[in-house]
């Protein structure tokens, strides 16, 4: 056992122990806790403790509001106050990517989050565990999701006990139903659900998916072809309304259970507004364009914008945006790494976690003047401007926005000039 005070932050946020010689990394712990370890494991390079004792509470820690908090993976950082959380957050972007920038806290902290995949498991039905691939936090509450998850969570269980349809057992890979993932409308009070599972359900199984979720606005199930473990499959509508809509501040939005959407509905309108104080010109190009969410923004605020999107789902749907709000925007399918960029003056890029990669080179190669970078990521980044993007631009300006609280992990918006 090794006992001692926890003195800063990993890059990934968890609280760094330093004693005996070793540097052990502490989920749910934070600097100026003391704690001991009892016990823990190597995993990539580095010791993480799986089990530890606080014997001192730092004075930035506070009480969670979840009663699964310090197993759940969901959250790290529900344990520490959350305006001390915020300047954690601009320290470790600062670390990482050496760009100072102001942050913007989320105008709700708790039921913020608009979608949520629950697992389905022989384990139980909740989220996994913290560092965790093969055990499962049965939920009975997510206070970051939704008050009404224990409403979520017992039609489902009434749907199982009914149809006798199996939970997914992880280790054997084996059962029907893998994923329950809800969407919610915050600020429109729809709800879409979404149930995926490795059978095509009969008739009867359909009705009663209809009869348990009958509260919901939307209603879908995928049919899942393989055995991996995340919540995707093919969508088969079953009734309500096709598409979730959101309303964010005069604009509204269509969403298909398998299109990106920004998380934090409610700290969503500052992150459009830091995008949009950084757009210049008219012509816009916003790649990785989703169902939208940047572009029939700007195109509301009179700026020419064309999008370009991977996913024929959230392509259908940014041109349904974009016609639901009468603005002057189009969207493509395409890849974003292939494509020709032409004459544009400002370039939007919300690449997935991994970053633009090849497309930077794209970029580079471009005439574009302006580049705004918006990312959760801050190591690709990085990687992107050192890689690719400081051949042509460098950084002006950026702000942070916590588009999701108690954890470690917030959005920038860089925007980069030639």
């Amino acid at each position: 056992m090794l006992r001692g005070r926890i003195e800063e932050f990993s890059d990934d946020g968890l609280g760094v122990l330093v004693v005996g010689g070793k540097r052990i990394h502490v989920p749910f712990a934070y600097p100026g806790d003391v704690i001991m370890v009892r016990d823990m494991k190597k995993r990539f390079g580095r010791l993480i403790a799986r089990d530890f004792k606080l014997f001192d509470a730092s004075p930035i820690r506070t009480t969670p509001k979840c009663q699964h908090f310090g197993k759940c993976g969901a959250c790290l950082w529900q344990g520490l106050e959350y305006g001390e959380g915020l300047k954690f957050k601009a320290e470790l972007f600062e670390r990482i990517t050496g760009i100072s920038a102001p942050i913007k806290g989320s105008p709700r902290i708790w039921g913020f989050r608009n979608v949520s995949n629950f697992i389905v498991t022989t384990e139980g039905i909740g989220l996994k565990e913290y560092g965790s691939p093969s055990k499962v936090v049965n939920l009975s509450e997510c206070p970051l999701f939704s008050r009404r998850t224990p409403e979520y969570l017992r039609a489902l269980k009434d749907f199982l006990s009914e149809t006798g349809l199996r939970p997914w057992n992880l280790k054997g890979k084996a059962g029907d139903v893998h994923y329950l993932q809800i969407r919610e409308g915050k600020f429109t009070g729809e709800v879409m659900v979404n149930l995926i599972a490795h059978t095509k359900p009969p008739e009867e199984v359909v009705e009663a998916l209809r009869d348990y979720f009958s509260f919901a606005d939307s209603l879908y199930w995928s049919v899942k072809r393989d055995e991996r473990d995340d919540p995707r499959g093919n969508p088969e509508f079953i009734g309500g309304n096709p598409f979730l809509s959101e309303r964010i501040g005069d604009v509204t939005y269509l969403i298909h259970p398998y299109s990106f959407f920004q998380t934090n509905s409610y700290a969503l309108p500052i992150l459009l507004k830091a995008v949009e104080n950084f757009t210049n010109g008219e012509k816009v190009l916003d790649l990785y364009s989703g169902v939208g969410t940047f572009g029939v923004y700007l195109a509301k605020r009179g700026f020419n914008v064309e999008g370009i999107e991977i996913n024929p789902f959230a392509v259908e749907m940014a041109n349904k945006n974009a016609e639901l709000n009468g603005v002057r925007a189009r969207f493509h399918v395409g890849r974003a790494e292939e494509i020709r960029i032409g004459d544009y003056d400002t370039v939007i890029v919300d690449p997935p976690r991994k970053g633009l990669k090849e497309a930077g080179e794209l970029l580079v190669k471009s005439g574009v003047e302006r580049l705004l970078y918006v990312s959760c990521n801050p190591r690709a980044f990085k990687l992107d401007y050192e890689n690719h993007l400081r051949k042509a631009y460098r950084v002006e300006e950026a702000v942070l926005v916590d588009m999701f609280p108690h954890t470690p992990h917030v959005e920038a918006v860089i925007k980069l000039v030639r």
